[in-house]
């Protein structure tokens, strides 16, 4: 039996999405892609195959999330003659509700809904996709995978913050974000580290949003990110761990407000704020700037900074995994990183790190360093599958 899953994740400028095909339980990558969305004259849509070579482009005008879902459905009914059992969204916060995958209905819409104040730049992009889809296609299944699932795990100590009880009760708690990347990371660990992948790893997911996650048993036992994606590491925009008396100094001597704080602090800060010049880490490598060499500094000392913290947690490291752009792709960043971790007995093969291998420690490295491909959408993939054929 071959049945089709697509994959949806909203963004406020784009819509990606992947196809794939299950076989017999069996579930394979058919294309994937992504659609701008924007008030411009005009809109790129692409797709790519499973080898990631681009095989269909297309220039259109796409002004909002149902546009892009119409044209996306069109799309796969004439070009590829398949039209999907079932979809999958990207949801980024499930707060306290939803510690698990689930189907939409009208009950889990609403309560998602009620997340927004918790995330407002991430869930209403994600929920207009999801009413985009029900007005389109109110019959076909549709399933939410949340962000923040992977981290329920974590202990208490770890998910709650020094204010009152009657807010954490509210939901001013530690979430933690990139869930779904480090799943993906944890079920594949044992075929690169056997049974040593359910001792203590450390996950670094670098990226333009970045954080780091403690690994035991292959769940989460504490990660940088907090109530929202701000927390944690500086990012390409964002500005990560901040003294909260910074917000109350420019509100009252600026005069910030809520909006403007907002914008400063999502938009304008992180390794774009520091440099003045980019939030790209390879622009910023390729700059002479001694602004860009600062905020590379910075990026380099904090992530070495608090994954100290995730291996004091952990009480030890038995692996280093590097994902994401920054993370996959960026050697020099894990050689600048790799040297000031030598105290924990890792020794870096610098011409497997220069060519991106999965394993770039050198083969008599007490650690482990590896380089390993998130796959975020298959495991939204899967999950899909599943909830739709239990």
């Amino acid at each position: 039996m071959n049945e089709t899953i697509l994959v949806l994740n909203a963004g406020s400028s784009s819509l990606k999405f992947a196809l794939y095909q299950t076989t017999y339980g069996s579930i394979s990558m058919i294309c994937r892609g992504k659609i701008e969305i924007g008030d411009n004259a005009s809109s790129r849509f692409q797709v790519k195959d499973s080898r990631g070579e681009l095989f269909w482009q297309q220039t259109l005008h796409i002004s909002h999330h149902e546009n892009a879902i119409e044209v996306l459905l069109q799309w796969l009914e004439t070009q590829t003659n398949r039209q999907p059992i079932a979809v999958g969204h990207r949801v980024v916060h499930g707060g306290m509700p939803f510690d698990r995958p689930v189907l939409i209905d009208e009950q889990v819409t609403t309560r998602l809904l009620q997340l927004v104040p918790l995330a407002p730049l991430h869930q209403p992009d994600s929920l207009a996709g999801i009413s985009a889809l029900r007005r389109l296609r109110p019959d076909l299944p549709q399933v939410a995978c949340f962000d923040t699932c992977f981290h329920r795990t974590m202990p208490d100590e770890e998910q709650i913050y020094a204010l009152p009880g009657h807010l954490t009760d509210q939901g001013i708690r530690r979430y933690g974000f990139h869930g779904l990347s480090y799943e993906y990371i944890a079920h594949i660990l044992p075929d690169h580290l056997g049974d040593r992948a359910t001792g203590r790893i450390v996950v670094a997911h670098l990226g333009n949003g970045a954080s780091l996650c403690a690994l035991q048993q292959g769940k989460s036992i504490a990660t940088t990110m907090g109530f929202t994606p701000l927390e944690g590491l500086p990012m390409g925009t964002r500005c990560g761990n901040l003294d909260p008396a910074v917000l109350l100094y420019l509100m009252r001597e600026q005069h910030m407000d809520h909006d403007t704080l907002t914008d400063l602090l999502h938009r304008h800060a992180g390794l774009r704020g520091v440099s003045g010049i980019s939030a790209d880490m390879r622009t910023l490598l390729a700059s002479n700037d001694p602004a860009a060499k600062q905020a590379v500094d910075l990026f380099v000392w904090q992530v070495c900074r608090q994954l100290g913290a995730m291996v004091a947690v952990l009480e030890g490291i038995d692996g280093l995994v590097f994902t994401a752009g920054i993370g996959e792709y960026a050697s020099q960043i894990r050689t600048r990183i790799c040297a000031r971790l030598k105290w924990l007995s890792i020794e870096l093969d610098e011409s497997a790190n220069q060519a991106n291998a999965t394993r770039i420690s050198t083969a008599d490295s007490p650690t482990p360093v590896l380089v390993l491909p998130t796959d975020e959408e298959i495991v939204i993939a899967r999950h899909t599958f599943q909830l739709i054929t239990a």
